[in-house]
């Protein structure tokens, strides 16, 4: 059961991309109050009127924003999940019993959980005891900064359930956010994941000093192996080809907004990770996504030269140019769809 409207949204996270998400719907008309776990930080904006990562977000003032999760959860028809994969575990176990039977979940976050190797949503499932299709996943090429400043976007709502996702559709759709549905909710959450993790390569690319003719071999290449594993998984293979797949990669690998090419682009100029990492504000996801991706590759037995190679450059200290050299030189072969 799911509600057949929404009056009341609860968006869990006040980062980059729940602000932005939290200001849309607001505007739209839904009574919005959104969670966030830093109390200084919700003086700042309150105080302020604009997100403090995001300087061009205006917050409207009757968005109301609090430390209070009780607050947050007394009556929401829909809760929208916009804290860091990482997070999201340690979350529902915490809130699983403050969630209401009937509520429908939004998930915005990306990244495949270590170890586990499950989507976001399969964890908001197990671990919240939230119904399968009670969940849509909401990925695709948005970035907050984009999103902020009203550009056109375009993004998917993905669910088992075809009632759920044409009612986020409905309900995050705006003049200038355009909502698919896809019922392919895996594959969606594969390829929103997984795109981080050759955004990394993109931007080491970038720091080497490569060019466009890399560039665009490593985004063929790259969702070519994220289709193959996907595929392999159990999800469909055009998934791969639309905007959780493509769309999220190119915009990742391309836009000066990624925090994943950021990273790849400092370690193509020689910096070591942690260095990298303790001096960003927001997480860059495709880090942890890199050790699920080759974890996935190897569970799954499926060939994913790239994601190995930045798995070694993060992970063992290998020096980027060696890896590079190493994917030019393997082994000839026919070029495949996947």
């Amino acid at each position: 059961m799911i509600p057949k409207s929404v009056h009341q949204i609860s968006v869990l996270g006040f980062g980059s991309w729940g602000a932005t998400i939290a200001c849309l719907l607001n505007r739209s008309g839904y009574q919005v109050i959104a969670w966030h776990k830093f109390p200084e930080e919700i003086k700042e904006i309150t105080h302020s009127g604009h997100h403090n990562l995001i300087p061009q977000l205006a917050i409207p003032r009757d968005i109301t924003l609090t430390n209070d999760m009780s607050m947050t959860l007394a009556k929401p028809d829909l809760i929208v999940v916009a804290v860091p994969s990482h997070i999201v575990r340690l979350l529902f176990g915490e809130i699983k019993s403050n969630i209401a039977p009937n509520v429908l979940i939004v998930n915005l976050a990306k990244g495949i959980e270590n170890d586990s190797l499950l989507t976001m949503s399969q964890v908001i499932h197990e671990v919240g005891a939230i119904e399968s299709d009670r969940i849509v996943t909401l990925y695709g090429p948005s970035h907050a900064e984009e999103v902020a400043l009203a550009l056109p976007t375009t993004i998917v709502a993905s669910s088992i359930n075809t009632n759920a996702s044409r009612l986020v559709q409905s309900t995050f759709s705006s003049e200038t956010l355009r909502v698919y549905t896809n019922s392919d909710i895996l594959g969606a959450e594969i390829g929103g994941s997984l795109k981080n993790v050759i955004a990394i390569a993109a931007g080491i690319c970038d720091g080497i000093g490569f060019g466009d003719n890399t560039k665009a071999a490593l985004l063929t290449r790259g969702i070519t192996e994220i289709t193959r594993l996907g595929v392999r998984m159990g999800a469909s293979m055009e998934t791969f080809y639309g905007l959780s797949g493509i769309g999220d990669l190119i915009a990742t690998c391309l836009s000066q907004h990624s925090r994943n090419r950021f990273v790849g682009e400092e370690i193509g100029r020689g910096r070591k990770l942690d260095e990298i990492l303790a001096g960003m504000k927001m997480v860059a996801e495709g880090v942890k996504s890199t050790k699920s991706a080759w974890q996935l590759g190897q569970k799954f037995a499926v060939e994913m030269p790239i994601t190995d190679a930045i798995y070694h450059v993060l992970f063992e200290d290998k020096n980027p140019r060696d890896a590079v050299r190493e994917l030019m030189t393997r082994d000839l072969t026919e070029e495949k769809p996947y």
